[in-house]
Formats: C-alpha cells, structure tokens, sequence
C-alpha cells in the first residue's frame, strides 16, 4: 500500500507540475473538445448552425445594401435595412447565448482539471494524513527533526504524505531545470556553428573539403621545376 501510495503522489506532483508548466488557460482552451461538443445533437449544435446561418445572411444583406444607392432606390434600401438590423439583432442575441455556454464550458474544464490534480492531491493528504509511507531509521536524526518529517499526524519517525509530496515536488522541480537549461545550452551551441563557405580553385570549380586552394600558376610552375 504504502508503495503505490508513494508513486501515486509522485505522478500526481509530476501531473501538476506540467499543468502549471504548459498553463491552465491553455489546457482549458481545447478548441478540438468544444469543436467536437458543438457538432452532438444538443441546444448548443442548434445555436451554432443558427449562427452560421445568420452570419450569412448578414453577410448577404450587407453586401447587397453597399451595391444599393440609398438616393436612387431608397425604398429597396430601406427594406434591405430593416431586414439587416433584424438578422443583426438576432445574430448578437444568438452570439451572447453561445458565449454563456462557451463560459460554462470553461469552467466546467477548470473544476474538472482542478479536482484531478489538486483536489485529488488534498484528498489524499487528508485520507492518508495518519498513514507512514516508510520509515527512517531509530536515531538517525534528531528527535524534533523525526516530528517534522512525520508532520502533521504520521506516527513519529515515518514520513508523512505532506513530507513525500514536498520532496517529489523539490525533485521534480530541479529536474526540469535541469533540462530546460540543458535544452537550451544544445540549441546555443547548434545555433553558434557556423556552416564552412565553399571554397573554389582559379577555374571556378569548387575544391573538396580540407583541400588547400592552390593557384594555377604555382601548380604550373611546380610541376616545371619537377621536370
């Protein structure tokens, strides 16, 4: 028990500890979930489809006001008019209808993200607050310094769950930087080489890699005083 008991509180840190990396406001924007919630047959679908629709037929009429002279054919206009405050008026108050489910959603998101991580993290502490997830050895440490690891209701001389999860938090924490900063240093270091310019002989040909440039006339004369 007390062994799954430590690696479950170990996922648990490590799970929070990426929430708060990558960002809550990010996990709550699934844009895939809410796409997906909005095409299942349910009042939200009907509003959007109503929306779509609308947002057409805005776009319909505000096109064909623009191509109608309000001097000209100022009846025609007037029609088209009322007809676009009308969809307007409609559009907005279908909109504000989607935003309230869009704002109920999220919050649905946040509880749901907040009850598997942290809440799930104090129910632990508070089921398991008399629970010794192992033991240190008799006199190993001082007598008062056995009282805080056992803190708050773990017998004396065990580590406490609240203990276990400060550790996997320090743990966790410095591993991370670890790799951001190794992460970093590898991406410096690929950045800061700089790629070797070809190099070309008199002729224009380009000469193979660590082959020294020598001049035409040099080789020529070279080659003379071998004869």
């Amino acid at each position: 028990m007390a062994s799954s008991l430590l690696v479950t509180v170990f996922i648990l840190q490590l799970m929070i500890h990426l929430v708060n990396t990558v960002g809550a406001t990010a996990i709550n924007n699934i844009k895939k979930l809410w796409a997906v919630i909005t095409r299942l047959p349910t009042p939200i679908s009907k509003h959007v489809s109503l929306q779509r629709s609308l947002k057409r037929e805005y776009l319909r009429l505000r096109q064909d006001m623009n191509s109608t002279s309000s001097k000209d054919e100022f009846a025609k206009w007037a029609k088209l008019r009322r007809q676009h405050d009308k969809v307007l008026a409609e559009l907005e108050k279908t909109s504000a209808t989607l935003n309230g489910y869009k704002g109920t959603f999220d919050k649905t998101i946040t509880a749901a993200r907040w009850l598997g991580t942290n809440g799930f993290r104090f129910f632990l502490q508070f089921w398991y607050a008399k629970e010794p997830l192992f033991w240190i050895p008799q006199g190993w440490v001082p007598r008062y310094v056995e009282w805080l690891l056992a803190f708050p209701r773990a017998p004396t001389g065990s580590i406490s769950i609240q203990i276990w999860g400060i550790a996997c938090v320090t743990i966790i924490q410095g591993l991370s930087e670890m790799l951001v900063g190794a992460y970093d240093i590898i991406t410096k270091s690929r950045g800061s080489k700089v790629k070797e310019p070809q190099a070309f002989d008199a002729s224009g040909k380009p000469l193979a890699p660590g082959r020294p440039n020598v001049p035409s006339s040099a080789g020529s004369e070279e080659s003379k005083k071998g004869r």
